[in-house]
């Protein structure tokens, strides 16, 4: 039987996290399904733009399968569609029950700080990780219903890459929301960290003088290995899973010594 503050939490929060399944999935969908039309003008459509926009978004062809999905699931849209949605549930494990004063409630339940704090995040956490997969899942569908010819497990390899991007924010986005208790700060905090990371990913492949950046960013570790194309590098992926894990113990601990507002 599950704590009976984790379904709450699912509860609670079963239509943001329904809405969010939903638009991760239409996404999806949506890009994907149009690679049958587009392969046909895919070498005019990658000439129009420039190589330093290419080289920018991490996008090695738009030629190859793994190319397109690359360029259209997994460089931008896809990851930050993703982020948007875990950095918005986790906000509402800690920040928001104690900026609207509902999380004196929460507390009355006989249990200390600490299990409060492991127990909402296991109830945020699980819905994240659903929400992170959706991509994996459907591709695993899709792809060889409409004849994309990409190796299965690489297209599991970059999905779960997404899940380890979305954990390493998301413990990130938790620790913000322990420490200071505002969703402000939750989500300034976790959203700027994760353009600045982008970012960085993004020009070190735009020239070899910035390539050591790539070494700070989670997202070279989550994706950068191109997993489309090359496969898994689970000693990667354990980089942004090991962040996401430690800022999250980080968090439970500074909240359970820090005066709450109720």
């Amino acid at each position: 039987m599950l704590p009976a503050l984790v379904r709450k939490t699912w509860h609670d929060e079963r239509l943001a996290l329904v809405g969010w399944i939903a638009g991760v999935a239409a996404f999806t969908a949506t890009y994907t399904s149009f690679y049958p039309q587009f392969q046909g003008a895919a070498e005019l459509k990658q000439q129009a733009l420039p190589q330093d926009m290419l080289d920018f978004l991490g996008i090695t062809d738009m030629l190859s399968p793994a190319g397109y999905l690359q360029a259209t699931v997994f460089s931008l849209l896809g990851p930050l569609l993703l982020l948007m949605s875990a950095i918005t549930l986790i906000e509402r494990t800690i920040a928001r029950p104690e900026q609207d004063g509902s999380m004196e409630l929460l507390l009355a339940n006989p249990l200390s700080r600490r299990a409060f704090a492991w127990q909402r995040l296991a109830a945020a956490g699980a819905a994240v990780t659903v929400v992170a997969a959706v991509p994996m899942l459907l591709l695993m569908v899709i792809v060889p219903a409409i004849g994309i010819d990409i190796a299965l497990s690489n297209v599991a390899a970059a999905g779960t890459g997404l899940v380890a991007l979305v954990w390493c924010f998301g413990g990130i986005a938790f620790l913000a929301g322990a420490v200071t208790g505002k969703r402000a700060w939750v989500l300034a905090s976790a959203g700027t960290l994760a353009m600045i990371a982008f970012l960085a990913d993004a020009f070190a492949g735009m020239t070899a003088s910035w390539q050591w950046l790539r070494w700070l960013s989670p997202f070279y570790y989550a994706l950068g290995t191109d997993p489309l194309h090359t496969g898994w590098h689970p000693a990667h992926l354990l980089v942004p899973v090991a962040v996401g894990a430690l800022a999250t113990a980080a968090g439970v601990v500074l909240f359970d010594r820090r005066d709450v507002g109720v």
